[in-house]
Parts: C-alpha cells; structure tokens; sequence
C-alpha cells in the first residue's frame, strides 16, 4: 500500500471512480456519507460477510466476501473498508491488495490536513478532524469525526483515534491502537501496538504494546480473576 492521499488524487479529473465498500454496519453509514462528500468516488455498493441491507445509506448490497474477486474481474478497481475492528480491517486490506484493489485514502472536505501532512492508503478522515503539520497517518488508520491530531505524530497502521480525541505534538501510536473517544494525549507520549486506551482518559506517560488504559490519569487496567 503505498499510496498516499495526495496519490489518490491525482489524474482524478476525468469523473468519478467507482468503489465497493466493505462492510455494512454503522461505521459504513459514516463512511459512505464521506466518500459522497468528497465528489471524487461513486459508490456502487456493500460488501459484508454476513450480507444485509442497510437502507440508511442508500446502497445497494452487493453480497459476501466471496464476490470481491468477481468485481475486481469486471473492472472495479477502488475499494474503501469500512470495518471498525482494527486488525480486521488490516486482514482486509491486505486481501483486498491481493485481488489488485487500489484503496484511496478518503479525506471529509471540511477535515483540515496539513499540506505537509500524510495520509496513507485506504485511511479514513472523517468530518472536521485536524491533521497537524508534518503529521503521519498509517494506512488503513481511522481518524473519527472531530478528532484532532497536531504536528509530528505519527499514528500507526489501522489505529484508530476516536471521535473528539486530542493528541498534541509528537505523540507516537503503534499499529491497532485503539484511542477511545474522547481521550487526550500529551506532547511526546509513546503508544505501542495494539494498546487500547479507554473513553475520555488522559494519556500522561507512556502506554507498553497491548496494554489497555482507562482514567484521569490513564492507568493499566486491574485484571479480574476469572
């Protein structure tokens, strides 16, 4: 995956790009409503691998999991997930540049991105989110609505910041990383893979790979017998 959002952009003046959207829950709602808003991808429809209509959206279901290589055959080549587990997302992604699917990076029209920021293939930017200067976003990284990352992070491959979450200045987060809503992050903190940091916590020191934190400060949460 080695696309970036400014890659994806360009060459786009000749009409709209069909896509497939993989997954039908919720998170699609949101998603779909972001690909519209950009005017840049037409969607032809949903792809899950428990199929069901989703009226909200106004998109058709187009069947399972097992249909994808029979839509790359007939030419469609774009693809956006919209899968909000993390590593699903990931195992997705990488099945979807398997079939030879470009994932566009899709960026809401009133998010701001800094121009020296990036954001890396098949991610997600939803409306009214900040991307600071010199920002990284990994690809397949879901930046929710509101949510504002400032200069020189760099957030890993298929994390996901959640609505109304703020991260200062040169924060770090590994891949997977979930950062429950609303949650803040000090200058300089560090987050290894697959850390989960809970709902409205403020991160004030460093988070070990697949540690789960919760609170005022954050802190490792106590495991339970049984």
């Amino acid at each position: 995956m080695n696309s970036t959002w400014e890659a994806s952009h360009e060459g786009s003046t000749g009409g709209r790009q069909p896509v497939v959207v993989i997954g039908a829950g919720g998170h699609a709602k949101v998603v779909v409503e972001t690909i519209r808003a950009t005017g840049k991808f037409d969607v032809i429809g949903l792809v899950d691998r428990n199929p069901r209509q989703c009226h909200a959206i106004d998109a058709p279901m187009l069947g399972n999991d097992d249909i994808l290589e029979k839509l790359r055959g007939s030419g469609i080549a774009g693809a956006v997930i919209a899968l909000g587990d993390n590593s699903l997302r990931q195992r997705m992604g990488g099945r979807l540049i398997a079939l030879n699917f470009f994932l566009p990076a899709i960026v809401h029209p009133s998010a701001f991105v800094s121009p020296s920021a990036q954001i890396g293939a098949g991610a997600v930017v939803m409306a009214r989110a900040v991307i600071g200067t010199q920002t990284q976003i990994g690809e397949l990284a879901i930046v929710n609505t509101g949510a504002v990352i400032d200069h020189d992070n760099k957030v890993g491959a298929a994390a996901h910041v959640a609505p109304g979450c703020a991260l200062a200045g040169n924060v770090k987060i590994g891949a997977r990383v979930l950062i429950g809503i609303g949650s803040a992050v000090r200058p300089d903190i560090v987050i290894g893979d697959d850390a989960i940091v809970g709902a409205g916590s403020a991160v004030v020191s460093d988070v070990t790979a697949g540690t789960t934190v919760v609170g005022v400060p954050a802190r490792p949460l106590a495991r339970t017998a049984g």
